[in-house]
Order: structure tokens, then sequence, then C-alpha cells
């Protein structure tokens, strides 16, 4: 298979929802069609009967949550599929925004009960930084919820996009009949199905045969007068639009049943677009590039807690990446070779010879990597996007076992180089602060420190507005401000000047004080632009 073929039968894209939306359960739904799992598991917190397999860590299985971005690669029609599972939490949103930069599209899972929520709206904000393509998959039918049409209506208003119905419920709740595939005419009426693939697919090529009607029963004519209606309010599918992440297709099912969610797969393979380019400090790399390149977005310390190994996650952009052949790593300007690198399918791993652009491959890692960081032929570049935000909660960490001070320091290097949090570190007494986007996150680092590390600690709160990394042409003045504010000066994992602001009104006044020096909400200073305020 030529260079070109093996990209275009590649599709890279992640799931993305508010917490409970049924992300992880849609998930195990599309590893099922592609064959990579048998049967599905349940998924909920209090009765988790097999655990989901796109959970990693133990707490997640406890929690029935998921808190780390899994990587799953599977085949489906022909296709080979690198699916990325984000953590639904609010508290996780980082590690999501960063996923968003390894993918070339997304699907966004909305509950049919609960309509668009705090956390979609964030999350479609990021779709919108990239233009990322997205498709829309409204679930749980199956339950008593809003009506279709009014849940267009908010997917419009609130998530701010076009969107265009691809397939359609018969009817919702206890009476919600399947799905009737817009794109393809065909309908779908399946019994519930939990575990297995249901396979019962009718093609109706017109609406008006009396098919229909022993099908659909009583729901038929209602069904006739509102596809009548979407064709006429909306436009037919732009695919350009959708590329341009201008529209959004909309699918409707119920993913722990199975209802719409081949539709929704089989459409995808179809819509969404095959691995895309990505920006440069110096150029815009092609993925028909014959050098490769790549760039790691995710690192997961300890993924076996048995081996102590620390995986980095590097999405391919251009070129063939093969084993044990010599890369160049461009921050530490030194040469690389990976003798076991891996696919996933979830926890389960096997080693592979070669990767193409859109696979999500894991090198097996001794601390070289940072989230960021470039592979390449010998060319010196950086890919560009993948910045760290400004935490909202900050703690001290404080050692509860000081026999354990080495397990504790390593512990915590290792768990924020992956990016759940941001180490900060005060030079006057060697203090470390750690700033998370949310709680939770304090609850995931104490019980990985103890149970993978043997490190005991707790978090004492700090009260800061924000974390705000500085920069100057100005030294003199630079360090005159680090002088004056040395109690709120720390510095970050990669050696960056980061002011901790106490307030907003404090930190208004600093940058009136000081016109001198910028103050950047992220740690990718490209542009004034950038700068907070």
């Amino acid at each position: 298979m030529s260079f070109t073929e093996e990209i275009a039968k590649r599709k890279t894209f992640a799931i993305i929802s508010h917490p409970d939306a049924g992300k992880t359960t849609l998930t195990e739904k599309f590893l099922l069609f592609g064959g990579a799992i048998q049967t599905a598991g349940a998924v909920k917190s209090n009765k988790i009967t097999k655990t989901a397999a796109s959970d990693f860590m133990d707490i997640e299985r406890q929690r029935g949550i998921s808190v780390a971005t899994s990587v799953m690669g599977f085949e489906y029609k022909d296709h080979l599929i690198n699916l990325l599972d984000t953590p639904g939490h609010k508290d996780f949103a980082e590690d999501t925004y960063r996923t968003l930069t390894a993918v070339d599209s997304v699907i966004l899972v909305v509950d049919s009960v609960k309509g668009v929520e705090t956390q979609t709206e964030r999350l479609m904000e990021v779709c919108r930084m990239r233009d990322t393509p997205v498709i829309i998959f409204v679930n749980k039918m199956d339950l008593e919820g809003r009506e279709a049409f009014d849940i267009l209506d908010e997917l419009e208003e609130k998530l701010k996009i076009d969107v265009r119905p691809l397939s359609w419920p018969i009817s919702k709740g206890y009476s919600f009949k399947g799905v009737y595939n817009l794109y393809k005419n065909s309908l779908n009426i399946f019994e519930a199905n939990k575990t297995k693939i249901a396979d019962e697919v009718v093609a109706i090529e017109d609406l008006n045969d009396p098919l229909l009607n022993s099908l659909a029963g009583e729901y038929a004519d209602q069904l006739r007068e509102d596809v009548d209606l979407i064709n006429g309010v909306y436009e037919p599918l732009d695919r350009e639009a959708y590329l341009k992440g201008k529209i959004a297709p909309v699918f409707f099912g119920s993913a722990v049943n199975n209802f719409g969610v081949q539709e929704l797969l089989d459409s995808f393979l179809e819509l969404a677009p095959i691995p895309q380019g990505r920006m440069t400090n110096t150029r815009f790399i092609e993925p028909e590039e014959q050098k490769f390149t790549g760039f790691i977005f995710k690192i997961h310390a300890n993924i076996d807690p048995k081996h102590r190994d620390r995986i980095a996650f590097l999405r391919v952009c251009s070129g063939k990446f093969e084993r044990n052949k010599f890369f160049q790593h461009v921050r530490l300007d030194k040469k690389l070779k990976f003798a076991n690198p891996a696919t996933f399918m979830a926890q389960s791993k096997s080693v592979v010879e070669e990767a193409y652009p859109g696979d999500v491959i894991g090198l097996y890692d001794t601390g070289n990597f940072k989230i960021g960081d470039t592979l390449t032929e010998g060319e010196a570049m950086q890919f560009q996007g993948i910045p760290s935000f400004s935490p909202e909660i900050f703690k001290e960490l404080v050692n509860k076992d000081p026999m354990k001070s080495k397990q504790l320091e390593k512990g915590i290097e290792q768990l924020t180089d992956e990016g759940v949090a941001q180490l900060f570190v005060r030079e006057i007494g060697n203090r470390k602060i750690v700033g998370t986007v949310g709680e939770l996150q304090f609850e995931v680092i104490q019980y990985r420190l103890e149970h993978e590390y043997g490190a005991k600690c707790e978090f004492q709160p700090k009260n800061y507005y924000k974390a705000c990394w500085i920069t100057s042409e100005n030294e003199t003045k630079k360090a005159e401000f680090k002088r004056i504010k040395s109690l709120e000066m720390v510095v970050d994992k990669d050696g960056n000047d980061v002011y901790l602001a106490p307030s907003k009104f404090i930190l208004d006044m600093e940058r009136n004080n000081f016109p001198e020096l910028e103050f950047h909400f992220t740690s990718e200073f490209k542009t004034k632009e950038e700068s907070a305020g």
C-alpha cells in the first residue's frame, strides 16, 4: 500500500462531552463495532460490572469517571481508526484541551435529557479555536428528554454553530422506536441490546412506503412530517463547511442500547477528514511529506503500576515513524530511538514496527519528554498550540512522611509531567505549589502519590487568582519586579518566571506599575494578543 493510501485510510478523532453524557459508553460501542471488544460493560460509578475498556487507573474504576485520556486504535470497514477518549469531568479540562491538538475531528456527545451544559460550551470553544470539525451525537433518546427540534435549536444557540440533522429519532423515551437515517434513507428498528451489535437495518428509499407503517406504527406519520420539516428548514449538508468547523452534522440515538451508533460511525467514516497538517514555529507541515515529524501531547506515568513505566503519547504528523530508527529530539538536541513503540487498546498494548500520519503511538520514556516536545529527522522546529493554561486552584504540597521525601519528589515531578496539574517552585524555601483547574485533581494526585510511589502528602490551599508567565525585553525592570514580588514569584517546570497574582485588582495594578513587562495567561507567549487581560 502506498504512503498516500496509508494516510487516506486513517481517521484520528476524540470523543468529548460533559460528564455523564455517555461518552465512555459510546467509545465502547465503537470498539464493539470494530470487533476490538466482544461485549460492552456497564460504566456506572456505583455498579461497575465490567470496567470500561477505556478507563486506565484504579481511581477511575472506583469513581466511574475517566480522569486520563485513553488512546485506542481499531479497524473498521478498511479504515484504521485512532480514537482518543477524553476525561468528561470538568476538573480535567486541560488534558482534554491538549488532546484536541492531536486529533483531526471530534464527536461531541450531548445528553438529550440535560441538553447543552456549561462544560459542553467550553469544549466547543476549544474546537472553534482550531476550527476542528465537529459531529454531534444526541444520546439517551430512550429516556424522557427534550424534543428533538428543541435540542437542535439549543445546539445552535448555545454552541454558536449551524447544525444539520443526518439521523432522526422516531419518538423518544419509553416509546422510542429507533432512528431514521436521513443521510442514507434507511430505518433502524432495534431491540434494546446493551452488549451485542444490533443489525436489523431496513432500507426505505421512499417514506410513503407502506413498510414504514408496519415498522414504526403510529409514529410513521409523525416521522414523515418531521423529515419534510427538516428538509424544508435545513440546507443539505455542505461537507466543506463541516471540514472548516462551520456546520455540525447531528445524529440521535442511545449509546447504551446501541440505537443510532452504527449510523454515526458509518457516516463519520465518510465525512470526517483524513490526517491533516500542523503548524510549527518555522513552517506548515503537510502529512504527505516524506520525512517524519511528530509531537508529544500526553504523558502517562505508571500505565502498568507493576512495571513503573512512563509512556509518552506521540501524534505522527508527517512521514513514517519506524521502530529502532534514530529521531531528533528537538528541545534536547539529541537523537533517540525506540525499541518498543506501542499501540493501545486501552490497557492492552502491542509493539508496532511503523506508524503513519494520524497514528498515535506510545513511546516508553525514562524522563526525556515533556508535553509539546517535537521529534523530527533532524529539522529544528517546534509544533505549536500545546500550551499550559493558568490554573484556577493553587495548593502547597506538604510532605507527611519525611522518610519518603525522594519518592514524593519523584512522584510529583512525574505526575505533573503528565499535565494533569502544574508544578510551580518558589525558590525561597523550595516550596512546591501545585496548580489545577479543579479540586478532583488533588484527590487523584494524592491517591496516586500514595499508591504508586508510597509517598504521603497533604495540600494546603493558597489564595491566588492567576498564574501569569512574565516576559520582558527590559531585564532590569523584570529583575526589579521579581525582587519586589519575591513571595509571589515562582518558576514552572521549564524554568520560566511565573507571577502568582493574589487578585485581579493587584494584577491590574502591577500591570500599570510595570508597563515594560508582559503578563501571559498561557505558557505559549507568541504574541501580545495572548497576554493576560
